[in-house]
């Protein structure tokens, strides 16, 4: 480990005892994470004693699952799950991939984050695959697009609405709940407002709040705190490769000038 991932984890360990952090999340889906990140990262999260949420890259993405196991994430999260049969093949994707008794140390979640889905929530809840996952967490980003709204819409009265709605039917088929889409300290209190007694954690883009433990600090700091993690965390990546750039260009620099002298010397 480096020093740049030393301070990332005291950085997590900060967060987990001052600010009610309970884990990370990265992304096969929009953020595009290449799975010897998802190891770094994996390896920093578990030194500061938390756990890893992986956004895979559609329903039926078994090759994502897959890698999902190499890492050893903790949570798998399927975007879009906007009607009962692309939740039937989430559950028929994983329980293939993995064993029952890698299944036991596990949560499998689902986004529900369009206008679709929430017309279509009862359906999905109500289906026999619902039976077998854990969460639903709702994505206000898309959900705001998918109405029409822009990014700014994501704290509006409409969404808010739809987002409770959705959550307290999640809620009372006994799934954890959860919110994501461009969280900041203006959400908090409408989350509180709307959602005291339903939700269970709220997310940024990275970083995985309790919310019963999070609304008792100092949340604003803990969000910030959460944004300089993701600025390190990116700074890191990119100098990690940087340093493959800088080494494959010193061996084509290398190989060029071998062939450069070589096509010299006969003349070519």
């Amino acid at each position: 480990m480096n020093s740049n991932e030393k301070k990332l984890v005291k950085i997590l360990e900060d967060l987990k005892e001052n600010y009610g952090v309970i884990g990370i999340k990265a992304e096969f889906e929009a953020e595009g994470t290449r799975i010897e990140e998802g190891i770094r990262l994996k390896e920093i999260i578990t030194a500061a004693g938390l756990g890893l949420t992986l956004k895979i890259g559609g329903c039926e993405a078994i090759r994502d699952m897959y890698d999902a196991r190499i890492i050893g994430v903790d949570k798998i999260v399927a975007p879009m799950i906007e009607t009962p049969f692309a939740l039937k093949k989430f559950t028929e994707s994983f329980l293939k991939v993995f064993s029952e008794d890698e299944r036991e140390d596990k949560k499998f979640a689902i986004n529900i984050e369009t206008e679709t889905s929430y017309k279509l929530i009862d359906d999905i809840l109500n289906s026999e695959s619902a039976l077998l996952i854990d969460a639903v967490v709702v994505g206000r980003n898309d959900m705001s697009y998918s109405l029409g709204l822009t990014r700014n819409g994501i704290n509006t009265d409409e969404v808010m609405k739809i987002s409770t709605e959705v959550i307290g039917k999640a809620k009372a088929k006994g799934l954890i709940c959860g919110i994501g889409g461009g969280v900041s300290a203006v959400s908090i209190p409408l989350f509180e407002k709307n959602l005291g007694g339903l939700l269970d954690y709220y997310e940024t883009r990275k970083v995985m709040f309790d919310f019963s433990k999070a609304i008792k600090t100092d949340y604003e700091t803990g969000i910030l705190k959460a944004l300089n993690f993701e600025i390190l965390w990116l700074k890191n990546k990119r100098d990690f490769y940087k340093a493959i750039y800088e080494e494959d260009l010193q061996r084509i620099e290398t190989l060029e000038s071998r062939y450069s002298e070589s096509m010299r010397e006969r003349g070519i």
